[in-house]
């Protein structure tokens, strides 16, 4: 099993109260090989799937298509998705039809889509608890603030909800451009780790 925090962020996340996080040791080298694909599932995953990771989802899924499809889910859904995020898609052409807020575990059920990527966007600086997921996709952190926390004028609002939209469009830009079917997995951990950094 290879989870999406190894060994020791996994046992943080133990410590610090994760519900559903157990102390265990874990493999840290990927052992998921995506080279020879053709296409690739990636998950957004957050808390509340109502802004971060459903933008993130619109962005690959307008940027990547047909190579990639991309989804969202949370661990304690909200069960909404704001309506400054469908803005700030409709803002950039981008369709935000059939966009929800949904849970993970639609993705745990018999028919779900095998995931290729997983990249957790909840924000460690706000001591979020990102969730873990379990499997074998190859997965990363992408830390982004949220902007549904964000309390302050109408223009603030805004100005967070842009300001979170280029980070995750910058990222996923430098996504697109890896050279996939050419890359081994630990090449291919190395370089979305970096641009979780970006």
């Amino acid at each position: 099993m290879n989870p999406f925090s190894p060994t020791l962020a996994a046992n943080n996340a133990a410590r610090m109260g994760h519900p559903n996080a157990m102390i265990q040791d874990y493999e840290i080298e990927p052992t998921k090989d995506v080279r020879m694909q053709t296409h690739y599932n990636v998950m957004f995953l957050c808390t509340g799937n109502s802004a971060r990771s459903i933008l993130a989802e619109a962005i690959l899924n307008y940027k990547g298509a047909p190579t990639f499809t991309a989804y969202s889910a949370g661990s304690h859904p909200a069960g909404v998705v704001r309506s400054e995020a469908i803005r700030q898609l409709q803002s950039a052409q981008i369709s935000a039809e059939g966009l929800r807020s949904k849970s993970w575990d639609e993705f745990s059920k018999p028919g779900a889509p095998r995931l290729d990527f997983v990249f957790t966007v909840c924000d460690n600086a706000a001591k979020e608890v990102c969730p873990i997921w379990p499997g074998q996709p190859i997965t990363a952190h992408w830390g982004v603030p949220d902007p549904a926390a964000v309390e302050g004028t109408p223009e603030e609002v805004e100005r967070a909800y842009r300001q979170a939209f280029a980070a995750l469009d910058r990222r996923i830009g430098l996504f697109l451009s890896l050279p996939l079917a050419s890359l081994g997995a630990l090449t291919i951990q190395k370089e979305i780790d970096s641009i979780g950094r970006q």
